[in-house]
């Protein structure tokens, strides 16, 4: 993936992750009111506010907005973590390209230092083939889900 696509994809992820968490503090917020409102209606009753079949219909209806707003907020929340678990695969990717890119620019520069240059080279290395397989084992792993739900 090039870098600049990387980038790309990266400020797509973060900005839809904000409006996902905007979104979720909306239905919190909702779903708040909602519970509130269904404590006060029996109260309503009881101080002669309001009827009892009119309190009945109003908790029915709000119930079913409580139901439909937790509904949408666990929705939500699976998209959210999607959207998290592929932003962090994608950092690992980023990170992985800049270990790279850090590696040969090291490969390119004349020895000052051997032991220490070798060493960085070495940790380099390391790095880069760890978080490769990390990268490579949560790409297989989305493209599994993928082909599961679609099949």
């Amino acid at each position: 993936m090039a870098a600049s696509q990387l980038e790309k994809s990266l400020a797509v992820l973060r900005m839809g992750l904000a409006e996902i968490e905007h979104k979720e503090q909306q239905l919190n917020a909702q779903v708040s009111q909602f519970r509130a409102q269904l404590l006060r209606v029996p109260r309503q009753v009881i101080y002669g506010a309001a009827g009892l079949e009119a309190a009945l219909a109003a908790m029915g209806e709000i119930e079913e907005r409580l139901a439909d707003a937790e509904a949408v907020r666990r929705r939500l929340r699976q998209i959210k973590n999607a959207a998290a678990q592929e932003l962090e695969s994608l950092l690992v990717l980023k990170r992985v390209d800049e270990a790279r890119a850090n590696l040969a620019a090291m490969k390119r520069q004349p020895a000052t230092d051997g032991d220490e240059q070798a060493a960085e080279i070495r940790r380099l290395e390391e790095y880069i083939n760890a978080n490769s397989k990390l990268a490579e084992q949560i790409i297989t792993a989305r493209y599994q889900e993928r082909l599961e739900q679609s099949g």
